[in-house]
């Protein structure tokens, strides 16, 4: 899906703005884009603002404070945060005034560190991990939020959600009377602008303009189709995936990376199609989450189709798998062996990987 710079709406100036602010990360909730837009004031997620979005003047969502982003990933980095914290084991002499469940049926002794009518997930460091936004020096053309959205920009929008399936009902009509080869997805009537987008995918070019004047003579304001791909419309619709988590696309990013076969092939999966292809026919986002992981852990091995010397016999590496940490050799007459990692090591002087004296040993003893 072709990105566009996101206009702010008309009448808004720039010349008025502060030098310094706070960034933040806004999420629309229609399309399920990201966008970083900047405000005067502390704002905490789950703030509703009317914010500019590439389609125009909308609702959206805080999602974090956006001063931290872009910052590198230390590798072997351990203060990582995401996981729930509030239940621990601790000793008894240290559970002074503090709520203990036990499992009935595994025994487990489970501390809840909250009070008696508080949710524990409240107060956890890793279900909120968001730090306190920091005010930074505002500079280039950054987005605006245009205001905080009031109770009755949430009433209207609610109002407009429930509109939207009659409007996609009558498009469709429109769209079989005039023959079009078009597939709709969803339809959306912007918070800030009388504007109704309509978002469909088509295999090949769509001439719609007859089309767009039909709906402007039903509905009076402006119409906007865009033809978006097959996975920007799983990033719209939303669903669930082979792992019963909702879609990456439309829960955790709107970033659609490529994703390759390579990525699958260098984490020793499937190449079955039907197995690493999501419901959009593509193949799955997650392939690209460990891809670099396993490329930077691959280098601690030897490479698969390299011959080590285990013994008097020279051995092929058929196989290397990093989660148990184990390398399987195929040797003459197809006889195989697993070996540990801690077995091998690389020759800095011979260049080359070489099996470990303290192995070898112990190979030829057996």
């Amino acid at each position: 899906m072709k990105k566009e710079r996101m206009r702010a709406p008309e009448g808004q100036s720039q010349r008025n703005r502060p030098s310094r602010g706070y960034i933040y990360l806004v999420k629309n909730p229609s399309s399920n884009e990201t966008s970083i837009c900047a405000w005067d004031s502390v704002l905490y997620p789950g703030t509703s603002v009317v914010a500019p979005t590439r389609y125009g003047l909308d609702l959206g969502i805080i999602v974090a404070s956006a001063d931290r982003l872009g910052k590198e990933y230390t590798p072997g980095c351990d203060q990582c945060q995401g996981a729930c914290l509030h239940g621990e084991c601790l000793p008894k002499d240290e559970r002074e005034d503090e709520a203990v469940g036990i499992e009935p049926e595994q025994g487990i002794e489970i501390l809840y560190r909250s009070e008696p009518d508080e949710d524990p997930c409240d107060s956890c460091g890793g279900c909120n991990p968001h730090p306190e936004p920091r005010e930074v020096d505002l500079t280039g053309e950054i987005v605006w939020i245009d205001r905080l959205a009031t109770p009755s920009d949430l009433n209207r929008y609610q109002e407009l959600v429930e509109k939207e399936d009659e409007a996609m009902r009558i498009c469709r009509e429109k769209i079989a009377c005039h023959k079009l080869d078009m597939k709709l997805v969803t339809a959306h009537f912007l918070l800030g602008e009388p504007k109704i987008i309509f978002f469909f995918t088509a295999d090949v070019r769509v001439d719609f303009r007859e089309l767009v004047k039909d709906l402007v003579s039903v509905f009076r304001i402006r119409i906007e189709l865009r033809q978006i791909g097959v996975r920007d419309e799983s990033r719209v619709l939303g669903g669930l995936a082979v792992c019963g988590r909702d879609f990456c696309c439309h829960s955790v990013t709107d970033k659609l990376n490529p994703v390759s076969i390579k990525m699958a092939k260098e984490q020793n999966l499937s190449l079955n199609s039907m197995k690493i292809s999501g419901p959009c026919g593509r193949l799955l986002c997650c392939l690209s989450y460990e891809f670099d992981f396993y490329v930077e852990e691959k280098r601690n091995y030897p490479p698969e189709g390299s011959k080590l010397k285990v013994g008097f016999e020279l051995m092929k590496v058929s196989e290397v798998n990093i989660l148990s940490k184990r390398i399987l050799l195929t040797g003459s007459e197809g006889r195989m062996l697993a070996i540990p990692h801690s077995a091998v090591f690389f020759n800095e002087e011979s260049s080359r990987w070489e099996i470990t004296k303290e192995y070898t040993d112990e190979f030829l003893s057996n």
